[in-house]
């Protein structure tokens, strides 16, 4: 069994899991149509997901404004209304968009925008404040200097505790790591995507690993097989070119074929694919706090149960480098 984590050296602690909340808001796109969501939600269900994950022992949850445009906020503040003090919550700022239209429209990465942009997103969520505010964009080294000096006056006006940068490159969050409320550094991170310069800047520095897409954009989540199509607004039906788990809605063959080398070590103990996926994780770095998406009460069941099962352990660990080598 896995418990807490700490949130890097923010004094802040949080479930070993988090819920990363980008599926709930629903379906969003850039101007030209291109899905950027995961389908048709249920916000009723998306609440009552998330407080039957609190239930479960899950208090950390990240989102971001131009999830749903707006939409997955303002659900997370509904579900945890009345549990403030429970849960740590964390939230992205740098995209520019169109709540009307669910439109993404642009980029801003100005102080202005980011103080605007944190207001809009307490207000959205309920709440006077953010555990964690993370960049969402890749500004110039100058100007990510300035938000990370900017981060640092909103730790002492009270509206944040700290502050992360959403990356995949070690040199960016190496920069905002120096920063001192700097809790953490999102990224990338799965069985299938090891990262292992972003696991050493978060261990260099003694921030949190927050892992984005530590199911593979649903690859290693266990629902998938070969057939599966993905249709509609969901982004996997389209993929951009960055997805590179999915091809024209389907799991790629290459990406398929290596999940399952690895099934059978992952689903050892009576764990699920995600459940082992998940412990594979935990079992990388004592720094990491994976994120995996959601839309329903059962997703959140089985998300949440990795808990019980915890890391893998070495003798899994080795196999897997075996089997993927």
């Amino acid at each position: 069994m896995i418990d807490k984590r700490p949130l890097g050296r923010s004094g802040i602690e949080v479930s070993a899991l988090g819920f990363g909340c980008w599926a709930i808001g629903g379906p969003w796109s850039l101007p030209d149509g291109s899905p950027l969501g995961w389908g048709e939600v249920d916000d009723e269900e998306s609440i009552a997901a998330i407080r039957r994950a609190v239930e479960l022992g899950v208090t950390f949850f990240d989102t971001a404004d131009i999830y749903g445009t707006g939409r997955s906020e303002r659900v997370l503040g509904r579900a945890l209304a009345g549990k403030r003090d429970e849960v740590v919550l964390a939230s992205k700022w740098g995209n520019v968009l169109d709540e009307q239209n669910k439109w993404l429209v642009g980029e801003d990465d100005s102080v202005g925008y980011m103080r605007s942009a944190l207001d809009a997103s307490l207000k959205r969520l309920g709440t006077d404040y953010l555990d964690l505010y993370q960049l969402h964009l890749g500004p110039s080294d100058e100007q990510a200097i300035l938000l990370r000096d900017a981060c640092e006056d909103l730790v002492k006006e009270g509206k944040i505790r700290g502050y992360a940068w959403s990356t995949d490159t070690p040199a960016q969050a190496e920069l905002f790591a120096q920063g001192a409320s700097c809790a953490a550094v999102q990224h990338e991170l799965s069985v299938l995507h090891q990262a292992p310069e972003m696991i050493a800047v978060a261990e260099k520095y003694g921030v949190a690993s927050i892992n984005r897409t530590p199911l593979a954009m649903g690859l290693l989540g266990g629902r998938d097989n070969a057939a599966t199509k993905h249709t509609g607004t969901d982004l996997r039906a389209t993929p951009p070119s960055w997805l590179r788990f999915y091809v024209d809605g389907r799991p790629s063959p290459e990406w398929f074929e290596r999940v399952n080398a690895i099934r059978e070590t992952l689903t050892a103990d009576g764990r699920t694919l995600g459940q082992g996926a998940l412990g594979w994780i935990w079992a990388r770095s004592k720094q990491t706090v994976p994120i995996p998406g959601f839309r329903t009460v059962k997703q959140a069941e089985e998300n949440a149960g990795a808990l019980q099962h915890g890391p893998l352990s070495a003798d899994q660990m080795t196999e897997i480098d075996r089997l993927l080598s």
